[in-house]
């Protein structure tokens, strides 16, 4: 197939963009996989005259094949790689000014509650939470100096999901941006640009890179000024990735939607597990019909996810030792990859959340199902059960 045929290339499917996207053969060689660019800097044709890259902070070929497949995947018409998901987060926020205010959801990552409420909020940033279930909520907590509203859906551990076409109302009513983090569900599954959010926000180190690897984030829009302030900050600040690693990402987004067709495969049955244990006393999971989110994710998402949470007979202590009972399932941070992960959110990856609005209950567990097979899944939970 030539490569002239990029025009079209939007009309493609998602697969076909997934590995095509950004990725002409190579000129030189004719390389059928982007090439790694490691050049910190590029030879200009006369001062000032360059091919479009000067420095490679500024700009570098590997960065700028991952941008615009990963745009393509969002239907968004701009996109920018960052060094991790905190570091994407931390640029957007910096278009915001002393006085700003962000309404942040009640279960949110608490990575992004630490970098709003302890760095941001010392520097003049005004936050608070509420409740993105429910639109009248959030409506009651717009200020006239409101900028940004933040969802995650589904959240971050808690597995709540925002209906975003209500929410987005809402945030455009007081004008404000509407930024979705849409790293559980990847593009895949949901694209919030569609549904009226402003900028998607992503861990590319999760499911976009999917093999547990590398560190990465990518914001997604479609407002030419601000992905032109956005490129002008992340050049001024330096939140890139290196070469290398945006290669592993894009090498990550070739088999993004098999990948994600096993893990909610796997998820759903490791539900099913759950609801039959004595030990659990709830699961989260927006494919159930009694979630009080299911209906929303049913309308706005392609399947349900590969993220499952419950909470566990016997409080704290035994949600604890369940966790470092398993075998398959590593304890460890993270999730989104092709192994599969156990944590326990309260001490773990929410623990700087405690004792804010956002703290998590203390008997619930997180797990990231992976594309294992599905006995040994199975099998490693019920023994872990049996050990309690």
């Amino acid at each position: 197939m030539a490569d002239d045929v990029f025009a079209d290339a939007e009309a493609w499917g998602f697969e076909t963009r997934a590995i095509r996207a950004g990725q002409p053969h190579d000129p030189t060689s004719g390389a059928v996989v982007t090439p790694i660019s490691l050049a910190t800097t590029f030879v200009q044709e006369d001062v000032g005259v360059h091919r479009g890259y000067e420095y490679s902070r500024t700009g570098n070929p590997t960065r700028t094949a991952l941008q615009e497949c990963l745009a393509s995947l969002e239907g968004a018409a701009h996109g920018l790689a960052f060094g991790s998901g905190m570091a994407a987060e931390d640029t957007l926020l910096r278009t915001l000014a002393p006085g700003d205010h962000i309404i942040l959801g009640n279960d949110a990552y608490g990575g992004t509650f630490r970098l709003i409420s302890a760095v941001l909020a010392p520097m003049g940033i005004e936050w608070s939470a509420a409740d993105l279930t429910d639109p009248a909520a959030l409506a009651t907590e717009m200020r006239p100096n409101t900028k940004v509203v933040w969802a995650e859906t589904p959240t971050n551990p808690l597995l709540t999901v925002i209906d975003l076409e209500a929410i987005a109302e809402v945030a455009h009513s007081g004008d404000a941006m509407f930024v979705v983090d849409n790293t559980f569900a990847t593009p895949y599954l949901q694209q919030p640009l569609s549904l009226g959010a402003d900028a998607v926000i992503h861990s590319t180190t999760k499911y976009c890179g999917g093999h547990s690897d590398v560190v990465g984030g990518f914001v997604a829009l479609n407002d030419d000024a601000l992905a032109e302030r956005l490129a002008y900050l992340q050049n001024a600040i330096g939140a890139i990735g290196s070469p290398f690693d945006n290669y592993l990402t894009l090498r990550g987004l070739k088999t993004l939607a098999v990948r994600m067709d096993r893990h909610c495969e796997s998820a759903e049955a490791v539900v099913e597990f759950l609801q039959s244990r004595n030990e659990v006393i709830e699961v989260r999971y927006p494919g159930l019909p009694d979630h009080p989110g299911h209906e929303a994710a049913a309308r706005q998402m392609k399947k349900f996810g590969g993220m499952v949470s419950f909470r566990v007979a016997g409080g704290k202590d035994a949600a604890m030792r369940l966790a470092v009972s398993t075998q398959v399932f590593s304890l460890a941070e993270s999730l989104g990859a092709v192994e599969s992960l156990i944590e326990h959110p309260g001490a773990m990856t929410h623990a700087s959340a405690a004792g804010s609005p956002l703290e998590v209950p203390d008997d619930l567990i997180r797990l990231s199902v992976g594309i294992e097979s599905l006995p040994d899944l199975l099998g490693d939970l019920a023994a872990a059960f049996d050990r309690l």
